[in-house]
């Protein structure tokens, strides 16, 4: 390439960068500027134009400037106000800035040209490769952009000479002096056409991405004003129809809350939501959030309780006019009252009731709220596994709503009510929490005055609630939520209860629920009490209730099918209406046997006799257990065994015995699993008497756990076994000795025509219990 050296006039521009075949106007107004313009147009009007760095510099020195400039023609030269001069130029050539000549009146250059139209070492195939591509870039940007016109773009298309079509590109190009003075450094045409191509690729990907945002956001905004109007338009139908609006919603919370009898925390937390409903604008989900929350807020009884009754007179009518029995849950109850009465505070006790199913439980807590004149709220626990149900969900939650101990206070609308917790012992826990753990604030009357609930945010009093839960199994409930709960176990109903249930309660429920009248049903005592021997074996009375239920259905069909006035039900008539007895009880056998011997038994629904039985076989010394026994009873017969054989020689039983016989207990109703360690000693005995061929007293029943030396350990569950015991024709049952407290604790009920003989090892055991004339 060749290169010519010219000492020229020159502009330092700032902000813009001319190119070669540019023709463009700018305005100059430092005096160095202007005098170079003067002596350009004295000589050939060539002027050298060169960008600056920095536009903010005033008076800038070789370092300021880009190496390489445009040699330009000035075309006009316009005078305007404040000294200022408007040159119309047209760029020619590429020159390199070398030096500028000390003048002290304009800047003047020594630079290098480059020749306008080099011979570029680039093949012809090279070029035509790269025009094509360069054609098919600025077409697909002019396509993009619409700052190009169309006519412009065609013009610019038609160029079939890549060095002319690279320029033009360049110099319609709108983009900023840095980028332009990129191209002007670029000399070399392969250099040209990549920074060029570069540019090109650049400002395409910007536009596609431009373009994108610009959907996203017409979209967005496409969806607010439907929105918007929509909005608008149910605002005047709701105005229109006088439903409107927020404002007066507001306005009601406003009033609800001065009514509210709440503290100061509380109101302040209330007020502040009812600011942010205020302020929530066009936004309806948070707005139907807020709402929810005040609502929950103005709902509850902070400081709102009702007045409990104190008159013990009429507290124990209503009590003992609703259930016969549980003396000791209304005794409680009574003494709660008058403590209350007498120091017009003390804290609620936490009762838990724990008994059979359908003993009452459950009905005798809501008779408990009408003798005392609280709201009755019943939660029911069974099943619930997570802690959110009693501690409420987080607001931030969508769907968020309080626990039930909060809903139920809610219901109430008072903060003294008696929250019934049913089932306590079959609550669970799984991943979302353990729901027995979060019971503990509410059972703890140190604490439960500042209960936390998720949603409402504000501690709530428990202390006034008087909480009464209930359970079938207290195995089931946690030590530590056990601790904090007074346990009243209420035990199996006698048969002389179940009666006096049915006559005063069950029957004149079941006429009414029936559509009957008194007069036209009557149910005989005997019928009464062969409906609960014969037709019913359960610890409560809910299967009795059934029973009268279905009675009372099949007298209303007779009524209206036969024409008859009544219905009176006997015990002659009542297979009629029930069918044959479905249960019966084994009565004691009529003579005393070797190796039968009956045991007492505890079940879910009651007592029960078990008749356990011993063979002793000659054989090889097996020992064998059948009737579907658990390992706690397979354990306790061969403790039972092991005893007898330590025994042995005192009951003249030969050392080789055990090893030539073999011995098989079997307990009837295999199909019935059986377990617990009570019947030990009845095992013993009967092994005993079947490897002595010494008879066991008919008459006789008893229970116990055995150990190894003979000693006899306590049971549980008494009362039902004497009443099976008394039920089957028993007369004399033998008990550990252990268990004298809860023998003076039965009622005369109970043990009337029993003897009961208190028993501490074996020998007692045996005395009693076998027949040796």
């Amino acid at each position: 390439m060749e290169e010519v050296t010219k000492i020229l006039p020159a502009i330092a521009l700032r902000g813009t960068t001319i190119l070669p075949d540019m023709i463009v106007h700018f305005d100059i107004s430092r005096k160095k500027s202007i005098k170079a313009v003067e002596e350009a147009m004295l000589d050939d009007q060539k002027i050298f134009l060169i960008t600056q760095k920095d536009p903010d510099t005033e008076v800038p020195g070789l370092l300021d400037v880009y190496k390489i400039g445009t040699i330009a023609t000035i075309k006009q030269v316009v005078r305007m106000p404040k000294d200022v001069l408007r040159i119309l130029v047209e760029g020619e050539c590429r020159a390199e800035l070398l030096s500028f000549a000390e003048d002290p009146d304009y800047l003047q250059a020594d630079v290098v040209v480059f020749e306008k139209d080099p011979v570029e070492p680039v093949s012809e195939n090279a070029k035509e490769a790269m025009l094509r591509n360069l054609k098919e870039l600025f077409a697909v940007y002019c396509q993009q952009s619409q700052k190009i016109s169309k006519e412009l773009a065609g013009q610019i298309l038609e160029n079939d000479r890549i060095e002319k079509l690279v320029d033009q590109i360049a110099i319609n190009l709108p983009v900023g002096y840095e980028q332009r003075q990129q191209l002007l450094d670029a000399v070399e045409l392969p250099e040209r056409y990549d920074t060029l191509n570069v540019m090109l690729a650049n400002e395409i990907q910007i536009q596609e991405i431009r373009m994108e945002l610009q959907g996203k956001i017409k979209e967005r905004i496409d969806k607010n004003q439907k929105e918007y109007i929509l909005r608008e338009q149910l605002r005047v139908i709701r105005e229109e129809l006088g439903e409107d609006n927020v404002q007066s919603e507001i306005a009601n919370y406003k009033k609800e809350l001065e009514k509210l009898k709440a503290s100061r925390e509380v109101k302040d937390k209330i007020a502040d939501e009812i600011h942010r409903l205020e302020n929530s604008g066009n936004n309806p989900s948070e707005a139907g959030v807020i709402r929810g929350y005040i609502e929950t807020l103005l709902g509850l009884p902070w400081d709102k309780a009702s007045r409990d009754n104190q008159d013990l007179a009429k507290a124990r009518e209503v009590l003992e006019e609703d259930h016969y029995g549980l003396s000791k849950v209304k005794e409680r109850i009574l003494e709660f009252l008058a403590v209350r009465t007498l120091t017009k505070k003390g804290e609620s006790p936490i009762l838990c009731l724990v008994g059979p199913p359908g003993t009452g439980k459950t009905s005798i807590a809501r008779s408990v709220a009408r003798a005392l004149n609280k709201k009755y709220v019943r939660i029911c626990l069974g099943g619930v596994h997570d802690e959110a149900e009693i501690r409420g969900h987080r607001r931030t939650y969508i769907g968020a709503m309080p626990g039930r101990i909060a809903q139920g206070l809610h219901q109430a609308k008072v903060k003294n009510p008696l929250m019934l917790l049913d089932e306590i012992d079959k609550v669970s826990s799984d991943y979302k929490g353990d729901t027995s753990s979060a019971l503990l604030e509410v059972l703890d009357s140190e604490q439960n005055n500042r209960f936390s609930d998720h949603y409402v945010e504000i501690p709530i009093d428990l202390s006034e609630v008087l909480f009464i839960a209930t359970a079938n199994d207290i195995q089931g409930i946690p030590k530590p939520l056990l601790d904090r709960m007074e346990v009243i176990e209420i035990s199996s109903y006698t048969e002389n209860e179940k009666f006096h249930i049915g006559q005063e309660h069950l029957i004149p429920k079941q006429i009414k629920a029936n559509g009957l009248k008194e007069e036209q049903l009557s149910i005989s005592d005997e019928a009464l009490g062969r409906i609960i021997s014969g037709y019913t074996r359960e610890a409560g009375v809910r299967s009795l209730e059934r029973q009268i239920g279905r009675i009372c259905r099949k007298s209303a069909r007779k009524l209206l099918e036969e024409k008859e006035v009544s219905v009176d039900v006997t015990a002659e008539n009542l297979e009629e209406f029930l069918g044959k007895e479905k249960y019966e009880f084994q009565p004691v056998n009529e003579k005393s046997e070797i190796g039968i011997v009956r045991g007492l038994a505890w079940t879910a629904v009651g007592g029960d006799t078990l008749q356990i039985e011993v063979n002793v076989m000659p054989g090889k010394g097996e020992f064998l257990l059948t009737g579907q026994l658990g390992d706690v009873m397979k354990e306790s017969a061969q403790a039972g065994i092991s005893y007898i054989r330590s025994v042995a020689e005192q009951y003249q039983i030969e050392k080789e015995f055990f090893s030539k016989n073999d011995i098989h207990i079997h307990i009837p109703e295999g199909a019935v699993p059986k377990d617990g360690p009570s019947a030990g000693i009845t095992m013993a005995t009967a092994m005993l008497s079947a490897i002595t061929n010494v008879p066991v007293k008919a008459d006789v029943a008893m229970t116990g756990e055995i150990t190894l030396r003979g000693r006899v350990l306590p049971i549980g569950g008494l009362k039902e076994k004497l009443l099976a015991a008394k039920k089957a024709g028993v007369h004399t049952v033998l008990v550990p000795d252990k268990n004298e407290p809860d023998v003076r604790e039965l009622d005369l009920e109970i043990t009337e025509g029993l003897t009961i003989h208190l028993v501490e090892t074996m020998e007692q055991v045996l005395t009693y219990a076998l027949d040796r004339q």
